[in-house]
């Protein structure tokens, strides 16, 4: 298992960093690649649990919302999220027809999967394009990484008191302290060393490391636990076997959508 994660991480690893320092088309096809693919898995999951999501327009809906986010910021929004809601009700309307009696149920899921790993997701594009986007990416998804590797060494050697039982039954409360101090640590470390690569270090400040560490280090959590909830309820352990030791793409991202949104608003509410 060590072996699969290690070989999958070496390979995929720097595929990311190519699309992050590239930026541009080749960052925002990675992305909604990565959140294409994710909203399937969303999709399959409930429909191991007995629902039936539209798996094609929750692409479609992710795959709009993150190119429209790329090409045009938020600006069109307003029509993309208008399309996709009728075009899901229209979809499901016709399900309930033929004789799905659960289709307000499926259109309710269908949405979810749009707008929680598109809209969110497309944050990863938003945090991109900011004042040195480069380095917030470089800083925000890292700490991210260090705060829950930091959870899982920490819980696995120190923790007594289950966090969440019924959700996730390993994750512990000392765990998620120890977190939050390497978050704060990786935070402070990955500002001075980017400044040393070519940030600017009036904006990229070891005191803004601080803070994204912090941040990352308390928030995204919720991802996982959220994505945990999904599949507790539908009964499996995986959201899919696409990476091997690691899951699925949906097992990845989860805590990358809260770290995208709440790393972009903390840079362009404070820091801009």
């Amino acid at each position: 298992m060590l072996a699969q994660r290690v070989l999958v991480t070496v390979i995929l690893l720097p595929i990311g960093l190519a699309g992050i320092v590239l930026g541009g088309w080749a960052y925002a096809l990675l992305i909604a690649v990565i959140l294409g693919v994710a909203g399937w898995e969303f999709a399959q999951l409930f429909k191991t649990g007995g629902l039936r999501p539209a798996n094609l327009l929750v692409i479609i809906g992710i795959l709009a919302l993150v190119i429209g986010r790329y090409l045009s910021g938020f600006e069109s929004a307003d029509w993309i999220i208008s399309l996709v809601i009728l075009l899901s009700i229209t979809y499901h309307l016709v399900t309930f027809e033929r004789g799905r009696d659960q289709a307000g149920t499926d259109f309710a899921v269908t949405l979810a999967g749009i707008f929680y790993i598109g809209w969110i997701g497309a944050y990863l594009i938003s945090l991109r394009q900011l004042n040195q986007g480069m380095w917030w990416v470089l800083l925000v998804l890292p700490a991210t990484w260090i705060a829950d590797s930091g959870a899982y060494f920490v819980g696995t050697r120190f923790g007594r008191h289950k966090l969440s039982p019924h959700l996730s039954p390993k994750k512990t409360w000392e765990g998620y302290l120890g977190g939050i101090v390497w978050g704060v640590a990786g935070g402070v470390l990955l500002a001075w060393l980017w400044q040393r690569l070519g940030a600017d270090a009036s904006v990229i400040t070891l005191g803004r490391g601080i803070w994204i560490g912090l941040v990352m280090g308390i928030f995204p959590t919720l991802g996982d636990l959220g994505e945990s909830m999904i599949k507790r309820q539908v009964g499996v352990k995986d959201s899919s076997h696409l990476l091997p030791g690691h899951g699925g793409a949906f097992d990845r991202v989860d805590s990358w959508l809260w770290a995208a949104v709440l790393g972009f608003y903390l840079v362009s509410w404070l820091w801009s």
